[in-house]
């Protein structure tokens, strides 16, 4: 069987740094982070249409602040500022502690892994096929000059098979076993109708990245 290693676990505190940053002790260490992923659950179930590819929580002693990196910002504020309030309220009562967000944009959603992944699945949940769907993500991610490589791969039953496979499409190169090499990594799952589950993974390489601060 072979060792498979989450590219970003693999560098952090090298060129990629924590989602979650805060310290907390022992005994409240698996609630927070329950928390967390609660908040996370609900922002991506609020902002769907957003494009959401990370959100950052910082922890301090009587607030939460969220950063959330979405390619549509405007669907994040709503009209009047009513959509964000309507998000902090609902964050502030599930976890009982004043929430503060920020919108970031995101400058390039055609490289992100996050955001291919999420493309992939809203696609293959309305039954389009997948080799269509890789080809066409992987040749509008590789226009850009800031990608030397990408590498999709959608497995389940494809199609509808009895028997489940994994469709693998590539340009370029990804280094996985360099330390410095900047790979942007995602997955997600899709619910095909009569085709359960697929998953999908993705893998941006763009070029070296020596440390967490400089920019991407």
């Amino acid at each position: 069987m072979g060792q498979k290693v989450n590219p970003t676990g693999f560098r952090l505190g090298l060129n990629k740094s924590w989602k979650s940053m805060w310290y907390m002790p022992k005994d409240q260490y698996g609630d927070t982070v329950y928390n967390d992923y609660k908040m996370r659950k609900l922002i991506r179930k609020e902002l769907k249409s957003a494009g959401i590819e990370k959100t950052e929580i910082k922890r301090y002693v009587n607030r939460i602040e969220i950063e959330i990196s979405v390619a549509r910002p405007g669907v994040v504020i709503g009209r009047g500022g009513s959509q964000i309030e309507k998000i902090k309220r609902k964050l502030s009562e599930l976890v009982g502690t004043k929430v503060e967000l920020k919108v970031l944009e995101v400058k390039d959603p055609e490289i992100s892994a996050q955001l291919i992944a999420d493309r992939i699945v809203e696609q293959l949940e309305r039954r389009v096929v997948p080799k269509y769907i890789m080809s066409k993500e992987l040749e509008n991610a590789m226009v850009s000059q800031k990608v030397k490589g990408v590498r999709i791969w959608v497995s389940g039953r494809i199609k509808g098979a009895e028997i489940s496979r994994i469709e693998k499409t590539e340009a370029g190169t990804i280094p996985l076993q360099t330390l410095d090499a900047d790979i942007n990594y995602a997955s997600a799952e899709a619910q095909v109708p009569n085709a359960g589950k697929q998953g999908v993974k993705v893998w941006v390489y763009k070029g070296e990245k020596e440390s967490v601060n400089k920019e991407e």
